[in-house]
Formats: C-alpha cells, sequence, structure tokens
C-alpha cells in the first residue's frame, strides 16, 4: 500500500526533513532498495550508503539533527528522511503500516468465504472475515472482524478468534481455544492439543490417560512461528500473555503462565506448569523442567537447561548452561575447567 512520507511520519512519531509528499510502497535493506522502499540507519557510519541508495526514503536516528541544515539544502536526489529517537522501531512500524491489510470490502459476509471452504452454520463471522480454500470451521466458532483464515487451517468446536488476525496456512486450533486481538499464527501450527499427562497402574505398568479437559487461551498482539504447539490445560487453562512472540518449532506443555512481553526462540521446549514472568527471553534451543518458575526480567541463553521445580530470579540478569547460573559463574567455571585440562 502506497503511503506519502507525511503519513508515515505522523503515524511513527518521526521528524520529516524533504519533501514529504513523496510515496513509498515498501521497506528493504540498503542494498536492495528501489525509489519504492524505505530504508534505516541506526548508525552514522552506515548513513552516507544509505543516502547514496535508490531508497526513496531513510528512517535515521538523532544523530543527523546536527546536520539538518545540510541535508535540507543538499542536492537533488538525496533520499528524505525521518528521524526517529529508536529507528529501527520506528522502521517496523512504518512497515506494519505499509503492509496492511485492507479491510475486505464485501457484503454479504459469504463472499468471504472460498467455496471450497467448510464453515458451519452456527459459526458467527464478523465483517470482513476471510476464509480460504479448504479451511474447516466448527461449530460456535466466533471469528472477529478483518481476520483472514488461511487455507487448509482447521478450527473445532467453540474457538473465539478477535479482530485482525492472521491464521497462515495449515493452523490447527482445538476446541475452546481462544485467541485475542491482533493475533499471528504461522503455517503448522497445532494450538490446544491435550497435553503429555499418563498415570502409571503400578499393577500393570500400564500408562492411563489423565484428563486434559482445560483450555488454551492466547491474549492480544502474539506472535506465534510456524510448526509450533501449544497444549492446552489439563484441568485448568494454559494462557500465552499479552505482546509474547514466539518462534518456529517451540514447545510449550499444558498449564503454562507465559507472562507479558515474552520472548521465546526456536526449538525451545517447555514441561508442563510452568511459570514465566513478563519480559522474559529464552534463546533457542532452551530446555525447562515441570513446576520451575522464571521471574520477571530474566535472560536465560541458548541451549540453557531449568531442572523442575527450580526458580531462576533477577530482572536483567542472563543465565546459561544446564542447570542454568547466572552467566559469569557460568564463565567461570568454564575457563577453571579449562586451566585445569591443561594441567
Amino acid at each position: 500500500m502506497k503511503r506519502s512520507l507525511q503519513q508515515i511520519a505522523e503515524a511513527i512519531g518521526a521528524r520529516l526533513i524533504g519533501d514529504g509528499s513523496a510515496e513509498v510502497s515498501g521497506v528493504a535493506s540498503i542494498g536492495s532498495a528501489t525509489p519504492d522502499d524505505l530504508v534505516f540507519v541506526e548508525d552514522e557510519k552506515h548513513l552516507a550508503a544509505a543516502l547514496q541508495s535508490r531508497a526513496g526514503a531513510v528512517v535515521a536516528g538523532e544523530f543527523v539533527e546536527t546536520r539538518a541544515e545540510t541535508f535540507a539544502a543538499s542536492a537533488a536526489g538525496t533520499p528524505p528522511l525521518l528521524v526517529s529517537d529508536h529507528p529501527k522501531l520506528a522502521f517496523a512500524r512504518a512497515a506494519r503500516l505499509l503492509y496492511a491489510r485492507v479491510p475486505l470490502d464485501r457484503a454479504p459476509q459469504q463472499r468471504s468465504l472460498h467455496l471450497t471452504a467448510v464453515v458451519h452454520s452456527s459459526v458467527v463471522l464478523g465483517p470482513s472475515v476471510l476464509v480460504e480454500e479448504r479451511a474447516v470451521i466448527a461449530e460456535r466458532a466466533e471469528i472477529g472482524e478483518n481476520t483472514r483464515i488461511g487455507a487448509g487451517c482447521a478450527l473445532g468446536a467453540g474457538v473465539k478468534i478477535g479482530r485482525q488476525c492472521e491464521l497462515y496456512p495449515n493452523v490447527t486450533i482445538y476446541p475452546g481455544t481462544t485467541l485475542g486481538d491482533h493475533v499471528i499464527v504461522h503455517a503448522g501450527a497445532v494450538l490446544g492439543s491435550d497435553g503429555f499427562g499418563y498415570v502409571r497402574d503400578r499393577k500393570t505398568g500400564h500408562y492411563e490417560k489423565f484428563p486434559q479437559v482445560g483450555r488454551l487461551v492466547i491474549e492480544d498482539d502474539v506472535e506465534i512461528g510456524a510448526n509450533s504447539t501449544i497444549d492446552r490445560g489439563a484441568l485448568d487453562e494454559t494462557r500465552i500473555g499479552r505482546g509474547t512472540k514466539i518462534d518456529n518449532l517451540v514447545h510449550i506443555g499444558h498449564n503454562c503462565q507465559i507472562g507479558e512481553d515474552v520472548v521465546i526462540a526456536a526449538q525451545t521446549g517447555l514441561s508442563g506448569s510452568i511459570v514465566i514472568e513478563n519480559g522474559v527471553v529464552l534463546g533457542g534451543q532452551v530446555g525447562i523442567g515441570e513446576h520451575a518458575r522464571i521471574e520477571e526480567g530474566v535472560m536465560l541463553g541458548g541451549q540453557g537447561g531449568v531442572l523442575p521445580n527450580k526458580v531462576l530470579r533477577g530482572k536483567g540478569v542472563a543465565f546459561w548452561g544446564t542447570p542454568a547460573q547466572p552467566l559469569r559463574q557460568y564463565l567461570k567455571q568454564l575457563a577453571t575447567l579449562a586451566r585445569l585440562s591443561k594441567k
């Protein structure tokens, strides 16, 4: 979607230097930009390359303020500037504006359903919902305004999805799961499946399934990566807090409580009944045992491991290793082992 630089500057709170009537329609790297693209620079050393690129405009940091007059009077062909104290964030917001999906102007609602989609008569569809090829939506589901259900998705009975959500192809959502507004779920993700819970019969040695009758709640502004899986609660609920971002190939077990603005990188696995508080960052391939608790603001490095029932605390503290420990302590141990190996 084409936008004028004036519109973008107002939307992202940036100061415009140059022609505000110029338009861009996309974002790109400095090396691949075209005159229709917006680029960004966080460091002054890359500014010259951005200004000499083919980009239609540049989002830059406040380091350009002292040179604003120079840019304003520069030779023709130099792209306009959008000045922000956080250029990468401003660039991300501009991209979201440029790539926003235009609400479908279709009435009646049935025109938004592909001919091969199977939608139960009791399903409630909000305005401008789009249901693509071979999607299946079971009874009593509710889909909010301007939400897109991708090809091959399967939504179980009673699923509730909020406004302006995006489900990519082949997402499966089990019955009773709730998604808030502005949730993005990438291809192949499975939400609300049974947790891994069994009871062993001591007499026979056989395992019998423990009830998995709880639910899964995904709050607003969550993004879930491709082929990730999140189990519903056994008896209560699994909950993913507002603004949390989950990478590809992540597994979250039953009864987990994930706070707000948590970041979980790829191939991380969480056992059941884990609490992850607000603002936690989990690196790739992290493993956490059941009933563990990761307190607010903790950072756990890649391949870190937390044993069952353990607690990690310390806002802004980085942990690493298995069992996870503060990074400084872990590095000291590695250094000691290296010295001992030489002896």
